[in-house]
């Protein structure tokens, strides 16, 4: 089984899943995109995941997106694979993926928001026992959890290696850190406007989704974070990525529309998002095609 805290360090890279007009699956697009993004340094692919509108697929869908990221990535680095929905479907994806190729799971809270904790230790018990891959949790929305509650999940499921932090609390995380220690890898997961925070609290990865578009500036935030120099950091948030965010900001959703039109800006098969999320607006082009000109230097 593949050691999260020894395989992933740096940056994971955070592809998109392509769609057709009719948004149907591009599986050309998506090889040809993990193909292009496994020519970097990046620690692993998600495939999948929350950027990759797993919530927007069937878990068919997901499953075969593994299966082309699998054959176009061709050994060059692991494939973490994101599983959703419920107990059984998550279940079934993750055999399914297991079979695929990946070598982990990024595991997503279940649909109901209201689950009990120990609901929740049993969906993750489930996924466990479901297959051979070590487990990472992506605390993200409604699914936070306390110290306490972390010690409590990992003694019930061993195979829980990883967390992948969608909070963005950075005292909470530092001290979910501190209280847990070095049993499992710790990872950022928000957003690259929050690597410097998640460096600092001691994260050694994390999640980018502006490796769609400029893997060069994800590696660079990973590089500086890694050793510690903020000032750095502070540089390239100020040029490249809080102008970015602030695009995204202005609409729920628009982590991934904007990601995708950048993405189309650049030649990079992207596509329209599936329902509900929605494209950004064409007023919004002409800005985002003027950012992606100060990306030049990145790309």
């Amino acid at each position: 089984m593949l050691d999260p805290k020894k395989a992933f360090h740096g940056v994971f890279g955070f592809p998109v899943t392509p769609f057709q007009q009719d948004l149907s699956l591009d599986l050309a697009g998506l090889e040809k995109n993990c193909d292009w993004m496994a020519g970097f340094p990046f620690c692993s692919q998600v495939i999948a995941g929350g950027t990759g509108e797993v919530y927007s697929m069937t878990p068919e869908e997901s499953i075969e997106c593994v299966r082309v990221a699998v054959k176009a990535i061709n050994g060059r680095m692991p494939v973490v694979a994101g599983v959703a929905y419920n107990t059984a479907m998550a279940c079934e994806m993750a055999r399914g993926m297991e079979k695929a190729g990946a070598e982990a799971l990024l595991v997503m809270p279940p649909y109901y928001i209201n689950a009990p904790e120990e609901g929740l230790i049993q969906y993750f018990e489930a996924i466990g026992k479901s297959c051979g891959l070590p487990l990472s949790f992506y605390t993200r929305d409604w699914a936070a959890f306390s110290p306490a509650q972390v010690q409590r999940l990992l003694d019930r499921v061993p195979s829980l290696k990883m967390w992948k932090d969608g909070q963005g609390d950075m005292r909470k995380y530092q001290r979910i850190i501190c209280e847990v220690g070095d049993r499992i890898a710790w990872v950022g997961g928000i957003g690259d406007d929050c690597a410097p925070g998640y460096f600092a609290v001691g994260c050694q990865a994390y999640t980018s989704s502006i490796s769609n578009i400029a893997p060069k500036l994800s590696l660079k935030i990973a590089e500086l974070g890694l050793k510690g120099d903020y000032a750095g950091l502070a540089e390239l948030m100020k040029k490249y990525v809080h102008p970015l965010y602030a695009l995204r900001d202005r609409c729920k959703g628009y982590e991934v529309s904007m990601m995708k039109s950048a993405m189309e800006i650049l030649g990079h098969a992207a596509g329209p998002v599936r329902p509900p999320l929605v494209n950004i607006k064409d007023s919004e082009l002409a800005e985002l095609r003027k950012l992606m000109e100060v990306y030049g230097d990145m790309i």
